[in-house]
């Protein structure tokens, strides 16, 4: 049977790829202090190769997100590093992450900052992430804003979404060739009044407004309670403006939770409305975005890999044409049914086989307890004092 399964779903699952985030392998914490691992890394070296260990792992995760002023502190100075430590464990840079919302000059926002001044040194540190991303080879350039008020009156929001706007007129003029710039939304935190860029409609027209190659970038934690995102999915792929994901799960706001582990539902949804259509996903990027403050790092982002690649496996199964003749003749049981058959079948057994026929373990989760890896970087890296690389990307 699982031979069967996998006939159907080798030539998605040979396309698929997942990109992990720096921060996710670093000590993190929430607003009120940060939680302290033995083996967190601390050092872009370890994250790394931590990164590298999951990729040997799972085979699926070649790239690595950078933010920068964590792991590029001196910017496009540590290029040449960051280049060499590429080349040692196998892992390309990935989407490269500006830092626009540490800093106490952003209290009062970014780009849409009312002091001019601290508007046009955001720009230019946003500018030079995308020089650190040609100097990488880097496609993406992703974004998020801080920015918005907490008291009404406090701000004028007309004025902010222009400075915005000109803001994102320019970085799109500064890409080079190749070059995306994803743009993320939230509809609030740290901003409980009014957000600059609070859900995908403003993302989206923000997008068009600076320039072809901007795009929407969704993170699947940055949504209301209960709000449809596959509907968003469908939308921004009409559109063709839709750049990629940051995936995470989340149980009331905002997120950081690994992927699935409370609607794995929802997330096989979101990859039906992507495998509909390849031609019109096929530069969707999938990236993790997750703090793990109580998992373990390396488990957590085991575990969220192959959370995806399971998920991605039964929408990949979806029988569309019987979906298509049931929607068509608005067969409503009968098409939730076609829907709900491919999210209840036990792809594990087929990802096992695809797995053991590319030299990977069978199950990545065991081998990596069974390789004992967090145990020696528990041995090296916990005598020292928890990591200063920071933890949280929006």
């Amino acid at each position: 049977m699982s031979s069967f399964l996998l006939d159907q779903i080798r030539p998605g699952l040979d396309r698929f790829s997942i990109e992990l985030p720096s921060w996710g392998f670093a000590d993190t914490g929430t607003r009120f202090g940060k939680y302290p691992q033995p083996a967190a890394a601390s050092t872009i070296e370890e994250k790394f190769a931590d990164a590298a260990q999951v990729h040997a792992l799972t085979g699926v995760t070649p790239t690595l997100a950078l933010h920068v002023q964590w792991d590029l502190p001196a910017g496009v100075a540590d290029c040449p590093a960051i280049s060499e430590l590429a080349r040692r464990y196998g892992i390309r840079p990935g989407s490269i992450n500006p830092n626009l919302f540490q800093d106490a000059e952003y209290k009062f926002g970014s780009l849409c900052n009312p002091d001019s001044s601290i508007r046009e040194r955001a720009l230019a540190h946003a500018e030079a992430c995308i020089e650190i991303a040609a100097r990488l080879g880097s496609r993406d350039i992703s974004l998020w804003l801080a920015d918005g008020s907490n008291y009404p009156g406090s701000q004028n929001i007309r004025r902010r979404l222009g400075w915005l706007e000109a803001g994102l007129v320019r970085l799109h003029a500064r890409l080079h060739p190749g070059q995306r710039l994803l743009i993320e939304y939230k509809p609030f935190e740290p901003a409980f009044y009014h957000t600059d860029i609070a859900d995908w409609g403003m993302a989206a027209w923000l997008a068009r407004h600076a320039g072809p190659r901007a795009h929407v970038l969704v993170d699947t934690g940055h949504h209301y309670q209960a709000q449809n995102i596959e509907q968003i999915v469908a939308w921004l792929l009409h559109l063709g403006r839709l750049g990629g994901f940051h995936f995470n799960d989340r149980r009331y706001a905002d997120d950081d939770l690994t992927l699935g582990s409370i609607d794995p539902y929802q997330v096989f949804r979101i990859f039906c409305e992507l495998v509909q259509d390849p031609a019109a996903a096929v530069d969707v990027a999938f990236m993790v975005d997750q703090s793990h403050n109580l998992k373990g790092k390396m488990e957590a982002m085991v575990q969220t890999v192959m959370t995806a690649q399971e998920l991605y496996a039964k929408a990949l199964l979806l029988d569309r044409e019987a979906l298509a003749e049931h929607q068509s003749s608005a067969r409503i049981v009968a098409a939730e049914q076609c829907l709900r058959a491919a999210f209840f079948t036990d792809v594990r057994p087929a990802l096992a086989e695809w797995r053991q026929a590319r030299g990977l373990p069978a199950d990545p989760l065991e081998a990596l307890y069974s390789g004992g890896y967090v145990e020696r970087c528990a041995r090296e890296r916990g005598g020292r004092g928890a990591g200063t690389a920071g933890g949280y990307a929006g």
